[in-house]
């Protein structure tokens, strides 16, 4: 659902034959993806260990290059991508202002970037998320984005497990220890409704 949004902004082959660059790639599960279509897909992650990750798990794509970098000094040319691509890469909105002036610089004109994160106001884990960053306040969030020219798409995804194991591991990874342990309390089953945004530039 994200991919689709993310091409009905671009339009007319998405990201065929561009140079994608992924900020905050972590350990590269989407860079494969993107090289599928791409020409050429850049992954950019500032934790060693992940980087290692990233580029084993593309290591058989050759038009994929992993840097460790920041968003805020990203490793890359001048007006040198086409499409960025940042999944829970920025969070919180303001405090983003340094990488946002990277992608002024590095995104070529006609390009588009797209930042996705979690919406608070929305869903079963936005309720979660609530509990666990109450100091997140999705107004001023809201705020930071449209007043730095980007566009919102809210989406309704699912996270879907195997097993409970799985789900209960990933809670416990996004949450801080309280919160995770009350939301698999309350919670059973294996999925868990989602909300995000997604945010668009066209440059």
């Amino acid at each position: 659902m994200i991919e689709a949004a993310m091409r009905a902004v671009l339009g007319a082959g998405g990201w065929t034959g561009r140079t994608v660059l992924d900020v905050g790639c972590g350990s590269g599960f989407h860079l494969p993806r993107f090289a599928a279509e791409a020409a050429a897909v850049i992954g950019v992650e500032p934790h060693p260990d992940l980087v290692a990750l990233a580029r084993r798990r593309s290591r058989r794509h050759p038009g994929v290059a992993v840097h460790q970098g920041t968003a805020q000094a990203l490793p890359v040319p001048d007006a040198s991508v086409d499409v960025v691509h940042a999944r829970w890469a920025y969070f919180f909105g303001p405090g983003s202002e340094p990488g946002l002036r990277e992608l002024d610089r590095v995104v070529r004109r006609g390009g588009a970037a797209f930042v996705i994160d979690n919406d608070p106001t929305r869903s079963t884990f936005g309720r979660w998320f609530r509990r666990g960053f109450p100091e997140v306040d999705p107004d001023a969030v809201e705020r930071f984005w449209s007043t730095h020219g980007w566009d919102r798409t809210p989406l309704d995804i699912r996270w879907s497990f195997s097993t409970r194991a799985d789900l209960e591991a990933v809670v416990r990874i996004e949450l801080p220890p309280a919160a995770a342990e009350q939301a698999l309390a309350e919670h059973t089953g294996t999925e868990v409704d989602y909300a995000v945004n997604l945010w668009s530039r066209r440059y």
